[in-house]
């Protein structure tokens, strides 16, 4: 019961780092690394109340982390996304599995598409001059929180049937 308690609380957490790091991002451009090591960090307690074995769960769920990590990296090298992004998805990869992940970067990439999109017709309409910086924690935030809604959260308490 105690896990239970825990694992709710960590999902509840991580939901909260979501919102923050959105915010963050909108208002300074930046994902703090206290955020992301915090993310990180969690994963770990995450794994022991899903009830992972050390392997091959933990190791398959490490192992996956360190090839998004790479070619996150990679990404990052070609100038595709900013740090703080990096260090979010590779944080958030220890708390995703591959499909769940790739359910995240789904939804990730359409926000972010709409995002895009209202960036440019704001740059137009005030005519605003320069790069505009497209604040793409918002985006992965909504992915994530997406997969944690969808995944995680029994239909029970979405409905509002909780008896």
């Amino acid at each position: 019961m105690l896990t239970t308690y825990l694992h709710y609380g960590l999902l509840i957490a991580l939901a909260i780092a979501l919102v923050f790091a959105a915010v963050t991002d909108i208002q300074r451009r930046q994902i703090d690394n206290w955020l992301n090591a915090a993310i990180a960090l969690g994963a770990p307690v995450f794994w022991w109340t899903s009830g992972m074995a050390l392997w091959p769960d933990v190791a398959w769920q490490f192992g996956f982390s360190v090839i998004a990590a790479a070619i996150l990296i990679g990404m990052y090298a070609i100038k595709l996304m900013g740090g703080g992004d990096l260090k979010l998805l590779i944080a958030l990869s220890l708390w995703l599995d591959p499909l769940k992940f790739l359910d995240m970067l789904i939804v990730m990439a359409i926000v972010g598409g709409g995002l895009a999109a209202f960036f440019v017709v704001r740059k137009f309409i005030l005519q605003l001059k320069g790069k505009a910086q497209l604040p793409y924690g918002v985006a992965i935030s909504a992915g994530a929180l997406w997969v944690i809604a969808a995944n995680y959260i029994p239909a029970e308490m979405l409905a509002g049937n909780l008896g």
